[in-house]
Parts: structure tokens; C-alpha cells; sequence
């Protein structure tokens, strides 16, 4: 793919599932890859299987370590790092805080440590791994559900704020993927996500189409889009229905 090929390609939460996907498609299409995970013993061994570079570490605070193990550029950012946070409103404080600093607090850093140099070359490319539930939600899991909600809002923000400044931003929202998060997902996830769940390649295969396409909104699960169509315009059905699956979640759970 001409639009990236021999660029720096940062992917966090790359050690597995989506991000190692990936981590893998940039690097065939002939990117300079950095791996970046918490584990660093998994950052480590996908970067070995696809000629990349390790950069292991909290992904809120890699931005200057990937730059240098690229050779001082970053191109493109896959803010892929996610964690999972069932829970109800009751959830305890530390499950929110650990939510919103995972899934979207360390986009903001990563943002506001690449705009400057983004912005003053006039390119510049930012993927957000969201999910689905960003958009629409997801039974059992409040602070997984707002958490998802604002990282697809941050997004949106950089893309309308700076797209006529040179800067790509891709919104990818699947749904259920066999990853080792739709495991942590529960029993609302194996009702709700596993029937219709696609695997880690193919959301990079959405993400290359929507390059390809230059579009913000990238749906590897194509229904989402019916659904959030059904959400805007309708929202009392909308409710009304999901809270069917939540009962249909709780019978299944008594």
C-alpha cells in the first residue's frame, strides 16, 4: 500500500489479538514497525516474528521511545491498547479510573505528544481502536461502555479539528473479536459478541480498506452501522431493545 509503505508505524497493545494483527499487516505492506506492549516478553517475540522493534512499556508513556527506536519519526499511531472493564454503575472507583486512563487518557497523551511534529509537517496518521460498544453500547460493562464512548469522541475531535492540517484519523469499531478481551468479556459477552465474532485479521483488513478509502469510521462488522442508523433515529426502540438483551443476559445468569 503506496499510502504507507515505508513509514513508522507505532502499535500499541500489539503483543496479541487486534494489535498484533496489526503490528503484522503494517509490516507487510513495508512499514517500520514498533511493537508495544506491557508484557514485554510478547512485545518481544512479535517483533522478532515480523522484523520489528520492541518498545515495551505503559503505551501512555512510549511516545518518545518508539520515535527513537524508529529513527525519529513516527508516522502513524495505533492506539490499540484496550483493557476490558466489566462492571455496573457500582463499580469500584478504581476499575472507572483504570478504564478511562486505558482507553482514553493514553490516546490523549499519545496525541498531544505527536501533534506538534504532525502538525508541522502537514501529515500525520492516528487509529483508534474503539469497538462497537463506542458507539452503540455494551450489557454488563459501564465503564468499558463510557470509557469506549469518549475514545471514539477524542477521535472524532482530532479528525474534525485537524484533517485540513494534514492529519488521517480512522475510527475502527468492531464488534466481537477472538481475543483474549471477548474472553474477559463474560457470559454478557459470550451472549451478546461471540455468535457474530470475526477474528483479529480481519479488522486489519477493515483498517486497510478504510485507508485505502480514506474514511474516519471503520466498521468490520458492516451491521454496526444498521444499528447505530436504529440508535440516532430511534432511540426509545433502540433502548427498548437492548434492554431485552440485558433481561435476556440476567435470565441466562439466574
Amino acid at each position: 500500500m503506496g499510502g504507507v509503505r515505508g513509514q513508522g508505524v507505532v502499535v500499541t497493545g500489539a503483543g496479541g489479538g487486534i494489535g498484533a494483527a496489526l503490528a503484522r499487516r503494517f509490516a507487510a505492506e513495508g512499514c517500520r514497525v514498533a511493537v508495544n506492549d506491557l508484557d514485554a516478553e510478547r512485545a518481544r517475540a512479535v517483533a522478532a516474528e515480523i522484523g520489528a522493534v520492541a518498545v515495551p512499556g505503559d503505551a501512555s508513556a512510549v511516545v518518545d521511545a518508539a520515535r527513537e527506536a524508529l529513527g525519529g519519526t513516527v508516522d502513524v499511531w495505533c492506539a490499540n491498547a484496550g483493557l476490558a472493564a466489566p462492571g455496573d454503575a457500582f463499580a469500584d472507583e478504581a476499575v472507572w479510573s483504570a478504564a478511562w486512563d486505558v482507553n482514553v487518557m493514553a490516546h490523549v497523551r499519545a496525541a498531544r505528544a505527536l501533534l506538534p511534529d504532525w502538525l508541522e509537517r502537514g501529515a500525520g496518521r492516528f487509529v483508534s481502536t474503539v469497538s462497537a460498544a463506542g458507539l452503540l453500547t455494551m450489557v454488563g460493562a459501564a465503564p468499558y461502555s463510557a470509557s469506549k464512548h469518549a475514545a471514539y469522541a477524542f477521535a472524532e475531535w482530532l479528525s474534525l479539528t485537524y484533517r485540513h492540517r494534514g492529519l488521517k484519523v480512522h475510527a475502527v469499531c468492531p464488534q466481537g473479536v477472538r481475543t483474549d478481551m471477548l474472553t474477559a468479556a463474560g457470559s454478557a459477552g459470550k451472549l451478546v459478541l461471540a455468535p457474530t465474532a470475526i477474528e483479529p485479521e480481519d479488522v486489519a483488513d477493515a483498517l486497510f480498506r478504510g485507508i485505502e478509502e480514506d474514511r474516519f469510521l471503520i466498521l468490520p462488522h458492516p451491521e454496526v452501522a444498521d444499528y447505530y442508523r436504529a440508535r440516532a433515529g430511534d432511540p426509545e426502540r433502540w433502548l427498548g431493545g437492548m434492554n431485552g438483551i440485558q433481561r435476556a443476559w440476567e435470565d441466562a445468569m439466574a
